[in-house]
């Protein structure tokens, strides 16, 4: 092989070496990471690509049933979907009310919108976190869901520990999480209240 040629492959190589060193340092690099809008282990989707927020990111235009395929529901934590649908047809049947999922998975990205908009709204942090948590939300998680319409929401809170569901927050009487013992702990007073 000539010097010339010998030249131009060991630039080509460590030409290649230099973008390979560039695309892992631009890739996750903990173990168990994903780029956002890459599946987490679990399944679920980290982030929705930058860009307007929407189905993707778990925003509902308007409160859906319990059944939906939409992201919202379908990334919820099978425990909370499986008792939210059970309980949904229990109050159905018994006093034919339909349960909406108005909020249900969310991105943290689309989280982190919520919690902003609330601090410019209520004009504190501190405010802003008695009415939505940052990206600490059990929504991001897949643990928590919004229910609708009132009707809704109140048989959930009489009548959801029997189906699995627990009323979590005194302020928020849509919120539900799964139950995660014998029995639904507590209320709390609001979002700011609840140690994580």
């Amino acid at each position: 092989m000539s010097n010339h040629r010998k030249a131009r492959t060991a630039a080509a190589a460590i030409a290649a070496l230099a973008a390979l060193a560039l695309l892992s340092a631009c890739s996750p690099s903990l173990p168990g990471s994903a780029a956002p809008g890459d599946p987490t282990p679990s399944g679920r989707p980290t982030a929705a690509p930058s860009g307007p927020i929407g189905a993707a990111d778990g925003a509902l235009t308007e409160g859906v049933p319990v059944t939906t395929d939409t992201p919202a529901i379908t990334n919820l934590s099978p425990a909370l979907r499986q008792a939210l649908q059970g309980a949904a047809r229990a109050a159905k049947a018994e006093r034919d009310i339909d349960v909406l999922v108005t909020s249900g998975w969310r991105t943290a990205r689309y989280q982190q919108s919520l919690f902003d908009d609330a601090v410019r709204r209520y004009g504190s942090t501190a405010e802003a976190e008695r009415v939505v948590a940052g990206t600490t939300s059990e929504h991001v998680a897949g643990d928590a869901v919004d229910i609708g319409p009132t009707d809704a929401a109140d048989w959930m809170t009489r009548f959801g520990e029997d189906y699995g569901l627990c009323r979590v927050y005194a302020n928020e009487m849509w919120h539900f999480e799964a139950k995660s013992g014998a029995q639904c702990a507590p209320m709390v007073s609001d979002a700011s209240r609840r140690s994580r």
